[in-house]
């Protein structure tokens, strides 16, 4: 009987002990050669060398090294709208919406890299910023639409402007409706380009 009382005395003083010890080494300024949990909504921001952004395979953007932090931080924004589906009015009571359309996505991108305080529909983007292409963002917009170019790299909720035949080693999410990086750029005819002012 004493043994077992000895035995489960030392069970206890390991638990106590050693596993708070274990745990602590395990943490992530640990290194432990495993892989660290990454939350899809907090992806890893890429930066790839130069002043154009990237389409990635996965259908994200790589943002260029050479743009200033309000178009890094637009694009690492717009990343996380890319699963989302196209939602008539989405985005514009709030940035986070369960989906978006096409002033929902430009609005939330652009308050991403804080360059818009609140949402705004098509028509109202008509007014916004400056007139003319941005050095690093346009904005294209008309009483029913709205698309922006971001660093080279088209965000539109449509799939207007290319042929899937004609692309190879793009993400099948640039052929459907709803907020995503294209990977070409499309006719601006009919649009009002506006900018952010400085970019």
């Amino acid at each position: 009987m004493i043994l077992k009382s000895l035995r489960a005395f030392a069970l206890m003083l390991v638990c106590i002990a050693v596993l708070p010890a274990a745990a602590r080494a395990e943490s992530p300024s640990a290194p432990t050669g495993g892989a660290a949990y990454s939350d899809p909504a907090t992806a890893a921001h890429i930066v790839v060398p130069g002043s154009v952004a990237t389409l990635l395979p996965d259908g994200s953007a790589a943002a260029p090294a050479a743009a200033p932090a309000q178009v890094q931080n637009a694009i690492f924004a717009a990343n996380k709208l890319l699963n989302k589906p196209y939602i008539y009015g989405g985005g514009h009571r709030k940035f986070e919406d369960r989906g978006y359309d096409c002033s929902g996505t430009v609005s939330y991108a652009l308050h991403g890299g804080a360059l818009l305080k609140s949402p705004l529909d098509s028509g109202s983007f008509m007014r916004w910023g400056a007139k003319g292409k941005g050095a690093w963002i346009t904005v294209f917009t008309n009483p029913g639409h709205a698309y922006a170019v971001i660093a080279g790299l088209r965000l539109d909720t449509s799939v207007y402007g290319f042929a899937a035949r004609r692309l190879k080693n793009v993400a099948k999410t640039a052929f459907e409706s709803g907020p995503r990086w294209r990977p070409t750029l499309r006719p601006s005819r009919g649009f009002r380009a506006r900018h952010p002012i400085g970019f």
